[in-house]
């Protein structure tokens, strides 16, 4: 491993947060940043493969793809994604206030399904427990998700 990147890795892993101390969604202001850079670090703008907890319970969770828009502190902010279509049970979704937005295909999914963002919930993610980076979202395509996302945060 270069000297930089181990430099890099153990100045993560010293002021990483830990699962155990997961602090909660975050609820602060949502302003989604589109900053991808092609370096094998986890960035807002790109969509990785990470555990993300469920909402009834933060000590459970699992492993799903989201798409980083910014952070806080040492916790990146990620919204969650699916291949499951919303389109079909929108008004149950709304009517529990979940907001999902399609963002299409791209190389985050090995099976290509088309994907839908929740921009209603903000995760906090330790950049340690991040699996694998699966591809950039375009920035046309993140434009959307953050008007969305900004929308949505706005009417809370």
């Amino acid at each position: 491993m270069p000297r930089g990147r181990l430099r890099d890795l153990l100045s993560l892993l010293l002021r990483r947060p830990t699962a155990t101390a997961y602090p909660g969604d975050y609820t602060g202001s949502v302003d989604p940043v589109w900053a991808p850079v092609a370096d094998d670090r986890p960035d807002p703008g790109e969509i990785v493969w990470t555990w993300v907890p469920y909402e009834e319970d933060y000590s459970r969770g699992k492993d799903r793809p989201v798409l980083l828009i910014g952070r806080d502190g040492a916790w990146l902010l990620g919204l969650p994604l699916t291949s499951k279509d919303h389109d079909r049970d929108a008004a149950q979704e709304a009517a529990l206030g979940r907001t999902w937005v399609d963002i299409g295909s791209g190389g985050w999914d090995r099976a290509g399904r088309p994907s839908e963002v929740r921009v209603d919930r903000v995760v906090r993610i330790d950049p340690a427990r991040v699996r694998r980076a699966g591809a950039a979202l375009s920035a046309e395509r993140f434009a959307q998700v953050a008007r969305a996302t900004r929308a949505c945060h706005r009417e809370r």
